[in-house]
């Protein structure tokens, strides 16, 4: 179990934390196979026991599959009026609201997330994904041709079917709830699954979900590792679209799954983005921006600008303020509403940050702060927020994502100098830049080669706009449209306005 302040805290919420947790298939969860592997879920701060995940089987699996596709083929959520499924959307959303503090402790005790951030920005986030796309789907018009003389043709759009919906660790209700939201909106249905790593604050949803009038069926969860549950999902005949927000490795290996189907697929990946400070920029609010960039959501954010460069003439005042700023960032229990940083997700995951540290000194760089285990605690899986001064590009530690609380910096002296280090990598997701010079601004945004760009802000993202990245930072993009073209197909009717001749065949 959790430790006292954490079990006292998920106490204080009536929160009551199962002893297993199995597939979650209309509206239950299921007994778990007697030969189901046991996966224990280990609560990141203290590496106490939370609970144990049941792996799905095959079986399992399909037994998911199969729910979603009698719901999509014979339920009521396909054939709801847009009107019904915006209410219950918004109902969703409400809902998420006003359980946002269970919702962010179940994260919690899971992922090693500071509640203050969960609370604070992903939860609302969460709520936001739902309400959103209820608002889309209200807006949605198909299209009529008449340039064809004596024809109507109509263009209409009809839900995709059943989806695989595989979500990451790092951030599991942001980005599982914009999965989720996007795919049942326009009338599919879906199986999810969470990361294996953190299980609860999932499941937690679509319970909510189901509270706001989804139907049992529509959306179910299989729960369990990539390679054993997430294979058989994404290779099951059954799956009509599959979604996957996670690393290039794995998205590699579901393409073949998916292949075999031709099942097509989005993907959102990794990044290895540049963050760019020039010498015009406003080199205050630049560090304030790149510090969000790197170590907010304790640095395992695909979208984070980890390689900061910095022109020359501001380099040494950017330098000092930012590992002055790092030093001074708060490490600690994420139950902490001060905490900045807490611990990094799991054990395996904090030994390969901590592996890049002596990679960054095998290769040179200069370690400028951090780079080590967090000091002070007894346990948990806390990393120091690090910093390192690099001179080439190429340096591993440049290319390779690392995912934590690690930033390289190197100092460039002109722009396009920048601009060829920035789109030096085989990822292209974000970018930011601060500076005062427009020119230079509009530059950037056509030059560099990345989904999103972002010019003096940080993380700000705009629902109405697609997200996605370049090269292999994904495939497809989130985002109202983009999600109306992946989660639907469509439909051409044509209909004769007048009678006409048809062409006999077969006639002497």
């Amino acid at each position: 179990m959790v430790d006292s302040r954490h079990t006292e805290a998920l106490a204080a919420a009536g929160i009551d934390v199962p002893e297993q947790v199995t597939a979650y298939v209309r509206g239950r969860q299921v007994a778990a196979d007697t030969a189901a592997v046991a996966l224990p879920v280990i609560n990141p701060a203290n590496e106490e026991s939370v609970t144990q995940l049941m792996e799905a089987s095959d079986t399992d699996v399909g037994l998911a599959v199969g729910a979603a596709r009698e719901a999509f083929e014979s339920g009521a959520w396909p054939r709801m009026s847009v009107k019904q499924r915006q209410a219950i959307l918004r109902d969703a959303a409400q809902l998420v609201a006003e359980n946002q503090q269970e919702l962010a402790l179940l994260e919690t005790v899971c992922a090693g997330l500071p509640v203050a951030h969960l609370t604070g920005r992903q939860i609302p986030r969460a709520a936001e994904n739902f309400s959103f796309f209820a608002d889309y789907i209200g807006l949605m018009a198909g299209e009529t041709f008449e340039q064809e003389a004596g024809f109507l043709t109509t263009v209409t759009r009809e839900p995709a079917g059943v989806a695989a919906l595989v979500a990451p660790w790092n951030a599991p209700l942001a980005l599982a709830s914009m999965q989720i939201a996007s795919c049942i909106a326009f009338g599919n249905c879906c199986v999810s699954k969470p990361s294996e790593y953190t299980p609860l604050s999932v499941l937690r949803l679509v319970q909510l979900l189901e509270q706001a009038g989804v139907p049992e069926g529509v959306i179910n969860v299989v729960n369990g590792r990539g390679p054993v549950t997430g294979h058989a999902l994404v290779s099951h005949p059954g799956i009509d679209r599959i979604a996957f927000t996670g690393g290039t490795a794995t998205a590699r290996s579901i393409m073949r799954d998916a292949a075999a189907q031709l099942t097509p697929v989005h993907f959102e990946l990794g990044g290895k983005s540049a963050n760019m400070v020039f010498a015009d920029a406003d080199v205050e609010r630049a560090v304030d921006g790149s510090l969000i960039n790197v170590y907010s959501n304790n640095g395992q954010i695909c979208i984070a600008g980890s390689r900061i460069l910095v022109q020359r003439p501001v380099a040494e005042a950017f330098i000092d303020a930012f590992v002055a700023r790092v030093k001074n960032l708060r490490v600690g229990d994420p139950m902490d509403p001060l905490t900045e940083v807490g611990p990094l997700a799991f054990a395996a995951h904090r030994d390969r940050v901590l592996s890049y540290v002596a990679l960054a000194r095998e290769e040179g760089a200069e370690i400028l702060v951090g780079g080590t285990s967090a000091p002070g605690f007894d346990r948990g899986y806390y990393v120091s927020p690090t910093a390192a001064l690099v001179t080439d590009n190429n340096l591993r530690i440049c290319q390779e994502e690392v995912f934590g609380p690690f930033a390289t910096i190197q100092v460039f002296d002109e722009p396009e100098e920048a601009i060829a280090i920035a789109n030096e990598s085989d990822y292209g997701l974000v970018a930011y830049a601060w500076t005062s010079d427009l020119a230079l601004a509009m530059t950037l945004q056509s030059e560099i080669r990345a989904g999103t760009v972002w010019i003096n802000t940080p993380l700000v993202r705009d629902l109405r706009a697609p997200f996605g990245g370049f090269k292999q930072s994904g495939i497809g993009r989130d985002g109202p449209r983009q999600c109306a073209e992946f989660y639907t197909e469509e439909k051409a009717t044509i209909v004769p306005r007048v009678t006409f001749p048809i062409r006999k065949m077969g006639v002497d």
